[in-house]
């Protein structure tokens, strides 16, 4: 069956030193969720595996046992190359997404060509109970709605947004950063305005104030509005 082949093709690329490393960054899983393979020998590995005929089947071993298995899931589908295809098994995905690591990496290079569709799913997404979903969707927001296809309304559904959990939040606060540096005119007032909660409100304008794309005097008037 493939899906002992991957545990065997990932047991042979282990890095124990990594795994260690890795468990430290991820505290909410245990050391024992990971094997240590590093990223850029998962990303070939997943190219590999996204060739074969029996890819289906790891994809359809749902939910994976380990850490390293849901990378090479996550980056299976960032490489498809059908819509439909990568957005079913998205979807499929998702609900398992258990860390901000694999949500984060994952970004399907189709959607640049699918925005229009990939919206009608941000919108179902964002309304999510889970965690990484809604992580995810503003995740999409922040990759392919801050430049030219940027809209006012887009950065109104994430300031909307109202989470107790840390991952939740801290995409937020990431979201508004980067768009303060991309739009900082049309953003600027979800500051002034006191638009977001005060924890996600003060970390967009340390997140801000630490970017290269922030101007010092920018920086300077961003630093005036935190919430004591």
């Amino acid at each position: 069956m493939i899906t002992e082949e991957i545990k065997e093709g990932l047991n042979a690329r282990q890095d124990v030193e990594y795994r260690d490393f890795q468990s430290n960054l991820i505290p909410n899983v245990g050391i024992d969720y990971f094997v240590g393979v590093r990223t850029p020998e998962l990303r070939k590995y997943a190219k590999e595996l996204g060739k074969r005929d029996d890819v289906s089947e790891f994809l359809d071993q749902l939910p994976h046992q380990l850490f390293d298995e849901n990378q090479l899931h996550a980056f299976i589908i960032s490489d498809m190359k059908d819509y439909g295809k990568c957005m079913e098994r998205l979807n499929q995905f998702l609900p398992y997404v258990n860390n901000w690591a694999t949500c984060d990496q994952m970004s399907p290079k189709i959607f640049k060509k699918h925005k229009k569709e990939l919206l009608q799913e941000i919108n179902t997404w964002i309304k999510s109970d889970e965690t990484y979903t809604i992580r995810f969707a503003i995740k999409m927001l922040m990759e392919h709605f801050l430049d030219e296809d940027f809209d006012i309304k887009y950065a109104k559904m994430v300031a909307k947004v109202r989470s107790e959990e840390y991952y939740v939040n801290m995409m937020i606060a990431w979201y508004f950063a980067t768009a303060l540096a991309k739009q900082y005119d049309s953003i600027l007032p979800f500051i002034t305005e006191k638009k977001l909660e005060k924890w996600t409100h003060n970390k967009t304008i340390q997140k801000a104030v630490e970017s290269f794309r922030i101007t010092p005097e920018q920086k300077t008037y961003l630093r005036t509005l935190k919430i004591i």
